[in-house]
């Protein structure tokens, strides 16, 4: 799959500045045995941009994701740290201090999230248009049903999807429409971030082109930013502007997609990108030793 950006990382550049900062941010699983899920993150997201988080299974993508948007559960616990969101008016908002109503009023209208698994959290009794209007009154009660029905048709208009489908049912819907629809519910609000984590893991690789064509065409005309979630690299490769790689719930690196691509400094960094197979010329041969913690490359 190629999916051809130009001027890549630059929207994120001209806009001046970025609109979230993460700093220092750690997350503990309070067991038995304390685990420490995210370890001191760092980063900041530029508007416009495109930031891919890759990593195995387990390295605490998710994790971290959820703490950004405050939705971590118990034994879940933020540790340190801090997460600023830079509004287009100027100000900023610390998301660690806010308190329930005023998150719950955050959500969604400034900073939403795909989540995963997303196409099977639809609820499968009630229809598209209804579970869409449930968002729109839970944030603004003041919207009159016909207000709300428009808005809803718009944003399915715009991720592709028929509005004549805010009548249907999930069953009635394909895996890929569905995706788009929780895109749509991401996008009510006009919010200035959307996390997507794993959207298109679900799907199969023709689908998987159009969902990705149909975020990178959103972004740009919306100018909101993403911080796309993934265990997949080369697809990152594809559609991010910045790459950050997580290891064990830490990120040991973080560059501009070409860079990394072409000349990646961490072991593990180097291990994802030789895991996928060429379509063409000799195979590699990358062994991982017997210790985990060893990543060096093996002739």
């Amino acid at each position: 799959m190629t999916i051809h950006l130009e001027d890549r990382g630059q929207a994120a550049k001209a806009a001046g500045g970025p609109v979230l900062t993460v700093k220092n941010l750690s997350v503990v699983y309070e067991t038995e045995h304390p685990v420490t899920a995210v370890h001191n993150a760092n980063f900041e997201l530029g508007r416009g941009e495109i930031l891919g988080l890759a990593g195995e299974s387990g390295c605490g993508k998710t994790t971290l994701a959820y703490a950004i948007n405050r939705l971590h559960q118990p034994p879940a616990r933020i540790s340190s740290g801090q997460v600023t969101f830079h509004d287009r008016d100027g100000s900023d908002v610390n998301l660690l201090q806010l308190e329930d109503e005023a998150l719950r009023r955050f959500r969604w209208s400034k900073l939403s999230m795909v989540f995963q698994g997303a196409m099977n959290a639809l609820n499968p009794v009630r229809t598209i248009g209804g579970q869409l209007e449930d968002t729109l009154r839970a944030h603004d009660s003041s919207l009159r049903k016909p207000a709300r029905q428009a808005r809803c048709a718009e944003v399915l208009t715009r991720v592709g999807v028929d509005p004549g489908r805010l009548r249907s049912y999930p069953h009635e819907l394909s895996g890929g429409m569905r995706q788009r629809v929780m895109i749509a519910m991401a996008m009510l609000l006009e919010p200035q971030v959307m996390i997507m984590d794993e959207p298109t893991t679900a799907l199969d690789v023709v689908v998987q082109r159009d969902i990705l064509r149909e975020v990178v065409r959103l972004k740009e005309e919306l100018d909101f930013a993403v911080i796309f979630i993934t265990h997949d690299l080369p697809l990152l490769l594809e559609i991010s502007d910045r790459i950050a790689v997580m290891l064990r719930g830490e990120i040991v690196e973080l560059e501009q997609a070409e860079t990394l691509y072409s000349s990646a400094k961490h072991p593990y960094t180097r291990k994802l990108l030789a895991s996928f197979p060429s379509l063409s010329g000799d195979r590699g041969a990358f062994i991982r030793s017997g210790d985990h913690n060893n990543f060096e490359e093996q002739p």
